[in-house]
């Protein structure tokens, strides 16, 4: 299931990545290609405005004999210009490679300038490529490189200018090329992180699934119980329906501490929702934690002595903290039953509450056999329990540290446990 999800958070993720890089390296290309056909354009206009200048001091007007060279311009009625008049004309800008072509009304060369010595066989197909397009303006290839063309009509035929974008048609087919080697590459990249990424968010989500499947279980296994042993009893009391109340009172206490028993589970299942969905919400106020701590401890003390276990504690007096007066009494309670109940017979626990730097710091040691390294992570965890037959001997479902750990988060503080296997257990609790 979460690999689905993940597969499918990843796709999505590329998709849209993809999307937007496809939008972004469009809309580049077209303003890359709109700026360079304005440029094109600029300078076929220069070009032709070059060309259309009439030649100095000259009345002939510019035709070509068959078999002229491409830098010879002929005069119709009076044969060939000389070189000097040839050139009077203003001459198109040098970093250009252009030439010009003038025709009959057939499309018959008539006559030919350029700044560069051309074949007249390419000087046709240029003029043939041009014809085909019948267009006025447009672009072809030829030998290899590109051209570009205007063509104007004049008194004898038309005018057609000729200019080679072959540099600029190569920064456009570069700027495609690099998109797709960038693009691909990104995607590679993109694919690799947001994989990464795509595990990292998932992977809270997957542990929040497991602890809650493993919360139902461990539920539903505690329930289990308590619901057999009354289920159990109430049997055997079916079974005597004839005999008194008195002589089968027994089971009946059995279905009553059993019932008792989920009440308890029950209740602390609902508080810890409460805790939850209450977080917001929850006014505080400034408390002595020094009087909490003490009146928790007298509380105990019958049990403690029951337990013939010694208590030592260590309290200084008159520490404040913000927050619930009830909820931390619940902790300091909670921290001090386990501390007894995990206590061997004449075994020692030892309290302390103490101002540290700007926390007011709570710990509760026990002796007894500790906790293992691997456990003490995970003891805070809703139903977990270190050992689980010596827990339900002792009538604990793993639910009371998940409290405490809940309501001193709720209080912005830290609390955790360190132990020595065989020696001694100590959970210290911070509080602002």
């Amino acid at each position: 299931m979460f690999t689905k999800l993940r597969n499918r958070f990843l796709i999505v993720n590329l998709i849209i990545i993809s999307i937007v890089m496809l939008v972004a390296f469009a809309s580049i290309y077209v303003i890359t290609y709109r700026n360079v056909r304005s440029d094109i354009n600029m300078e076929l206009f220069r070009i032709s405005e070059s060309y259309q200048k009439p030649p100095g001091n000259s009345d002939h007007s510019p035709s070509r004999s068959e078999g002229a060279s491409s830098s010879t311009a002929m005069d119709n009625d009076k044969g060939p210009m000389d070189k000097e008049e040839r050139y009077n004309r203003d001459s198109p800008p040098e970093r250009s490679v252009s030439f010009m072509l003038q025709t009959d009304e057939a499309h018959t060369l008539t006559a030919t300038a350029s700044q560069f010595v051309m074949d007249t066989e390419f000087y046709e197909e240029a003029l043939e490529e041009a014809v085909t397009l019948n267009k006025d303006t447009g672009q072809f290839k030829l030998d290899g490189s590109h051209w570009t063309f205007n063509m104007k009509p004049t008194n004898d035929g038309y005018m057609l200018v000729f200019l080679d974008i072959t540099a600029q048609q190569e920064i456009l087919t570069n700027l495609i090329y690099t998109f797709s080697v960038v693009g691909l590459v990104m995607l590679l990249i993109l694919f690799f992180t947001s994989r990464f990424f795509a595990n990292q968010s998932i992977r809270p989500v997957k542990e929040a699934f497991d602890k809650q499947k493993q919360f139902i279980a461990d539920a539903s296994h505690e329930m289990k119980t308590p619901l057999t042993i009354i289920n159990t009893n109430a049997d055997v009391l079916l079974s005597n329906s004839e005999d008194t109340i008195h002589n089968q009172s027994k089971w009946l206490h059995y279905i009553k501490s059993e019932t008792e028993r989920m009440t308890r589970l029950t209740n602390d299942l609902l508080y810890l929702t409460e805790m939850d969905d209450s977080r917001a919400s929850m006014v505080y106020s400034k408390f002595n934690l020094s009087e909490a701590v003490e009146t928790i401890i007298l509380t105990m003390e019958a049990v403690i002595f029951e337990k013939n276990v010694a208590l030592d504690y260590e309290i200084e007096p008159n520490l404040t903290v913000q927050g619930s007066s009830e909820q931390i009494k619940q902790v300091v309670m909670i921290l001090l039953d386990n501390a007894v109940k995990y206590t061997n017979s004449k075994g020692a626990v030892t309290l302390s509450l103490k101002k540290q730097q700007n926390d007011v710091v709570l710990s509760v040691t026990n002796t007894g056999e500790g906790i293992a390294a691997e456990h003490l992570t995970r003891i805070f965890d809703r139903f977990y329990r270190t050992d689980t037959s010596r827990a339900r001997k002792q009538g604990g479902y793993g639910l009371g540290l998940a409290i405490a750990k809940s309501i001193v988060e709720q209080h912005k503080g830290k609390i955790y446990a360190t132990s020595t296997v065989g020696q001694s257990t100590t959970f210290f609790v911070y509080l602002s």
